[in-house]
């Protein structure tokens, strides 16, 4: 019985020798795969930020051979952006490769499952480059912003002034709103932009001695007098145009190792040109105090459907006077070439 139970124990405690024997060889090598696996995503992505910069600093390089071409910058100068160029690469490699190699770090002492095959899996690649390494735009020439105006509105013909004009110059006013484009016309100079962009012009025209705008069956129009307590008589005219602008004036140059900017802040400006779009809708709201009510007729009023002018402003800053004419008249025939025209303040927020 002795000999049995030794001689089974023997051939228990085989067993677990083998089967330690094995988990031992198969820890070994994993962890010998997972070194493997380990080092080539090091070299891999040591490999990746390596190209990486290399195919920045070509940018680089080519940018400033491209403004010593133009006249822009000396050839020491040249060679001053040059070198510093290299360096930066240079430093960048170096920062990046630490910023891998603890980043590994990190997450192995942590304990974290850093699945290395999975970096270069298409749905689980990881971008590692925690630096902001987005080149500004060398020579940025276009620009945009909002633009805001507001001001006096009137209308008026050639045998008329605003004197004696059929409406209220305070009463009438205008509104515009809309976003514009800036460009530079020349490489290298930037005394001369085009703006151009896309507005709402809002136009109001209020009739003198609270009259009422009426189009007759002919298409005439007639300012009939109210005598149903009138309180508030305003024609609304609102438009949908596409200025454009020849923009004159100084500016200040900035210039940096990698980039350089024009700005005209603060700088004495003139912008001359014109617009051209359609009418979105005409209307007439008429305000009654005796009955306390308020009516609204839309219609076209037979007026033009398109709408053009000239227009010009002027600041210093962003701040400037404006003023617009339409060169089309608001009413077609048989009517008198009734024109409309503003005068307020422009805002150009860039």
């Amino acid at each position: 019985m002795k000999t049995i139970i030794v001689t089974l124990t023997l051939i228990l405690f085989s067993f677990v020798m083998q089967e330690m024997q094995a988990q031992n060889d198969s820890i070994s090598t994993s962890n010998k795969d997972s070194l493997i696996i380990k080092k080539e995503f090091f070299e891999k992505q040591k490999q990746k930020i390596i190209d990486e910069e290399k195919e920045g600093l070509k940018l680089d390089l080519e940018e400033i051979a491209n403004r010593l071409n133009k006249n822009i910058i000396a050839i020491d100068q040249a060679n001053v952006l040059k070198e510093n160029a290299a360096k930066k690469r240079a430093l960048n490699i170096e920062n990046r490769i630490i910023i891998l190699e603890n980043r590994i770090a990190l997450e192995e002492r942590n304990g974290e499952d850093v699945n290395y095959l999975g970096f270069f899996e298409e749905d689980k690649r990881i971008d590692l480059n925690f630096g902001n390494d987005k080149s500004q735009t060398f020579d940025k020439r276009t620009s945009s912003g909002l633009v805001l105006a507001v001001g006096l509105n009137n209308a008026i013909s050639k045998d008329q002034s605003l004197n004696n004009s059929d409406f209220k110059v305070a009463g009438s006013r205008f509104f515009e709103l809309g976003w514009a484009w800036k460009t530079r016309v020349f490489d290298d100079s930037n005394w001369l932009r085009l703006k151009y962009g896309v507005s709402l012009q809002f136009n109001g025209l209020k009739p003198t001695e609270d009259r009422i705008i009426n189009i007759d069956e002919g298409g005439l129009l007639e300012f009939v007098d109210s005598n149903s307590g009138l309180e508030k008589s305003k024609f609304k005219m609102n438009n949908l145009v596409f200025p454009l602008h020849f923009e004159f004036g100084p500016s200040k140059k900035i210039e940096k190792s990698d980039y350089f900017r024009y700005s005209t802040n603060r700088k004495f400006k003139i912008g001359l040109g014109g617009y051209a779009g359609v009418a979105l809708s005409r209307s007439q709201k008429l305000k009654y105090s005796e009955q306390n009510t308020a009516q609204l007729d839309r219609g076209d009023f037979n007026t033009n459907n398109f709408v053009y002018g000239l227009s010009s402003y002027i600041s210093l800053g962003s701040v400037a006077l404006y003023a617009k004419y339409d060169l089309n008249p608001i009413f077609k025939d048989p009517n008198i070439e009734l024109r409309n025209i503003s005068f307020g303040l422009r805002f150009d927020i860039d």
